[in-house]
């Protein structure tokens, strides 16, 4: 395959995997981390072309380079501290969410967030579709009570 044609190819991946990649790795590490987390895992992609082209999940696998590369021993925040408040959100909401277990904050950060499919979201983690609903009904619960609000009707 010529040199130029390799580069096309990569174009069109990262053109449609980035956007969704940024999004789940800034949902997992917060906005500075999850940008480097992206720029780190489609430098691994581009160094590893030929590999990561021909894989079935190339986004769930680079996911999990942006977190291998990311990997922080101290717990991760979701988002830092807001420093201008905006009336729309709870201001309690980023640390009740940073609060949650890892893959409840992520389920329900990208599927509320970010409005990405149940389906789309255990692609992503590997997981079942019935394993996403599961964590997603268990962090918006533990929301709601830490909250203080109740169902939606």
């Amino acid at each position: 395959m010529t040199e130029r044609r390799v580069d096309i190819q990569f174009r069109d991946f990262v053109e449609i995997v980035e956007p969704r990649l940024h999004r789940a790795l800034v949902a997992r590490y917060g906005w500075e981390r999850g940008r480097e987390a992206t720029a780190e895992a489609l430098s691994f992609a581009w160094e590893h072309w030929e590999r990561v082209s021909q894989m079935e999940n190339p986004f769930g696998y680079l996911f999990r380079v942006g977190q291998s590369r990311s990997r922080d021993r101290k717990p991760a925040r979701l988002f830092p501290p807001p420093t201008d408040r905006e009336p729309w959100y709870e201001p309690k909401l980023a640390r009740i969410l940073n609060d949650l277990p890892e893959r409840q904050r992520i389920v329900v950060v990208l599927i509320h967030g970010y409005e990405w499919s149940t389906r789309e979201v255990a692609e992503l983690l590997g997981i079942r579709p019935t394993t996403v609903q599961t964590h997603l009904a268990r962090g918006l619960r533990r929301l709601r009570q830490q909250l203080e609000v109740g169902e939606r009707v």
